[in-house]
């Protein structure tokens, strides 16, 4: 998805579904998941039964979490065989392994924040480029 389809689906809300289908993707209890996105399970429940859509804050959350996954699966596509890889499954063991990078701390604890996000896309990209993270 591109940037500008990606703002217009933030600000018009995301389906709390969503967040569902990732956990599942990635099989992660949705209570884990929500806890390292920093989103609370209830809320998404909660607007799951009333039929609503999540806020903006709340849709960038998932989006991101469903951006970094693509990309791995971009990664994969573009530097080797992706037949039988599932980047939901890797990026979930990935997530919870302390990086040097990170200085020793694990991309799960940076998953609550915009910036923290963004600082693993790029991890992801210079770890795609053969650069020593």
């Amino acid at each position: 998805m591109e940037p500008l389809e990606r703002i217009r689906l933030i600000e018009a809300g995301v389906r709390p579904e969503t967040f569902a289908s990732i956990a599942q993707a990635m099989r992660r209890s949705k209570e884990r998941l929500g806890q390292m996105m920093g989103l609370p399970v209830t809320t998404v429940d909660r607007k799951i039964q009333k039929g609503e859509l999540l806020n903006s804050d709340q849709s960038e959350r998932v989006v991101s979490a469903a951006k970094l996954i693509g990309q791995i699966e971009t990664m994969v596509e573009e530097s080797g065989d992706p037949q039988g890889f599932d980047a939901a499954l890797w990026f979930d063991e990935w997530v919870d392994k302390p990086l040097a990078a990170l200085g020793g701390r694990t991309p799960s604890e940076l998953m609550g924040t915009a910036e923290g996000r963004e600082l693993l896309s790029r991890l992801l990209a210079t770890a795609q480029s053969g650069a020593y993270v």
